[in-house]
């Protein structure tokens, strides 16, 4: 089989063939803080999140011998780490143990308790605005911000058609900004 195929874009690297150790390690190494962000938000708690970041890297080594042809190494990264996510919000003792809202913790750079109070305002009510979108809003929307994916890697990714993709990130966005807004 083949080795990693060097590209010459700025993009993510992608495959044809099976990844060595080190080249596993270090892609998964350069999507981890983003990734476990989106599983954050997915799953609502830190904790949670990282169980989910672990357990997506564990799969993507397992695999990393058995993988046919991978166009975008992060991009499947974070698929896998979605739905590892999706797998333990389907585990019903995860969701009656999981807590009902976790506290978003931002640095302090020198800002007035009032500007504090009133950012953590904004990041709790995006968190619970995101939690409130249809499951492929937030999954179509986590992907592009956060995944900083294109729409046809997430299509790829999503077997979905691109205008669907599209329309579900514009519904996304649409409800966000009201939610923001009403403030």
């Amino acid at each position: 089989m083949s080795e990693l195929a060097v590209s010459t874009s700025n993009g993510p690297p992608s495959t044809a063939g099976p990844l060595t150790d080190e080249e596993i390690c270090r892609a998964f190494n350069e999507v981890r803080a983003k990734l476990v962000s989106t599983l954050f938000v997915i799953l609502g708690n830190q904790a949670d999140a990282q169980d989910a970041a672990q357990d997506a890297f564990l799969k993507c080594w397992r695999h990393r011998d058995a993988l046919p042809d991978v166009r975008n190494l992060h991009a499947w990264i974070f698929r896998v780490g979605v739905n590892a996510a999706k797998d333990m919000q389907r585990n019903v003792w995860r969701r009656r143990a999981r807590p009902m809202g976790a506290n978003v913790q931002e640095p302090v750079h020198e800002q007035t308790p009032p500007d504090l109070a009133e950012k953590r305002e904004t990041l709790e009510r995006l968190r619970l605005a995101l939690m409130d979108l249809r499951p492929e809003e937030k999954a179509v929307f986590l992907l592009r911000q956060n995944g900083d994916l294109t729409y046809e890697e997430i299509a790829e990714l999503r077997r979905s058609p691109v205008g669907t993709l599209k329309t579900q990130m514009r519904a996304a966005l649409q409800k966000l900004k009201r939610v923001l807004t009403e403030a």
